[in-house]
């Protein structure tokens, strides 16, 4: 059975330092909520407050209604999926699978059924037989996911669990995770730094820092109209920009150096002059190659990955930008050209000047949809 999870005001210490000041959450029952965010933001600390592993020194933490702060982990039913695998060296592949439920007691001639009926599902049951030494990382990880599946726990929880992958392999394995995940339909609670990751397995994210959660939302939300300008640069890549908001005819214009775009959709009560803080994603800076159409920008270097290409440059001012183009069957931009970039008004974010907020319609922050 899937359980809904909700903190309030969770308190975390370690000596005299406040590792989370005052944090409130709600994961829904069947979810896949992953907590997105650098190292030392608090994110493992949480994930190790509902797994009962660190103290609790203030708040409440419920499995549906029941409060589980004092609730020793072995009885919270739970599976834990950790970083480095940790399955036992000396035990076959079924008899780790099988571990989980020899532990919790479940009746002998369901064991095997049971144990079975993971590793069918997790696609190692061909692997039953091996030791742990003969395996390769994918297949220890899709080991540990078995074991931790295979007791039926409430809540699943994974640490950084693709980490230890290389690049082509973790791709693979945030593929199996999502759709296991989905076919079992047991509220996950995920934890990593890499956002791509994140945006790929997640029903909703919350991305953390400083142990405060900044914004919460599905991946495409989050991405496209972030809270504020430090979800904006953390999630993908971001050119961050001075520049001012102007009114030109009761409609909000933007303005960088030379270049003015209307911005209609600014929330009303941002509908003044002011400065603000302009986040631009490398996709949405448009190049044309004649110059004199918008900002100008002397191309530094680019780089050829296939589908896009990358370029670097740097405006009148010396500011380095990024953008990024679909790749053509033309020659790329040679370096030194001179070009002009115009921005793609309809995805760009622009924030209060200190960075605090987006002042745009549509960003959704802890909202439903």
């Amino acid at each position: 059975m899937s359980v809904t999870i909700t903190v309030t005001h969770a308190l975390k210490k370690f000596g005299d330092a406040t590792i989370i000041p005052d944090l409130n959450v709600k994961i829904k029952e069947g979810e896949f909520f992953t907590l997105l965010g650098p190292s030392g933001c608090g994110k493992t600390t949480l994930l190790r407050m509902i797994a009962g592993f660190n103290s609790i020194e203030g708040g409440d933490f419920f499995f549906n209604d029941r409060r589980i702060n004092d609730l020793d982990p072995a009885k919270r039913n739970i599976g834990m999926v950790f970083q480095n695998y940790a399955i036992f060296p000396h035990l076959t592949v079924r008899k780790n699978v099988e571990f989980g439920l020899k532990n919790k007691h479940f009746p002998k001639e369901q064991i095997g059924p049971q144990a079975d009926k993971f590793l069918k599902l997790m696609q190692i049951d061909q692997l039953a037989d091996r030791m742990p030494d003969r395996l390769s990382g994918g297949q220890q990880q899709r080991v540990a996911l078995a074991r931790a599946l295979c007791i039926q726990p409430d809540v699943l929880l994974m640490d950084e669990p693709l980490s230890n992958l290389d690049a082509k392999l973790r791709v693979e394995m945030r593929t199996v995770i999502k759709q296991i995940q989905h076919s079992v339909g047991i509220t996950t609670v995920y934890v990593t730094h890499d956002q791509e990751e994140a945006m790929a397995v997640s029903d909703r994210v919350a991305v953390m820092n400083a142990g405060v959660i900044q914004h919460i939302g599905t991946p495409k939300n989050i991405y496209q109209r972030p809270a504020n300008i430090f979800v904006s640069t953390f999630i993908g890549r971001s050119n961050v920009h001075n520049g001012l908001l102007l009114m030109r005819d009761g409609v909000p214009h933007l303005k960088l150096e030379n270049y003015l775009a209307p911005i209609p959709h600014v929330l009303p009560e941002y509908r003044k002059e002011q400065k603000i803080t302009i986040s631009i994603r490398p996709e949405e800076f448009l190049m044309d190659r004649q110059p004199g159409k918008g900002l100008k920008a002397i191309v530094d270097d680019c780089v050829f990955l296939g589908l896009n290409t990358h370029y670097f440059m740097h405006l009148s001012d010396g500011t380095q930008v990024e953008s990024i183009q679909e790749s053509t069957i033309d020659s790329v931009i040679a370096p030194g050209t001179e070009i002009s970039l115009t921005i793609n008004t309809e995805k760009v974010n622009l924030f209060t000047e200190d960075g605090s907020r987006n002042i745009l319609e549509g960003v959704c922050n802890d909202c439903e949809g």
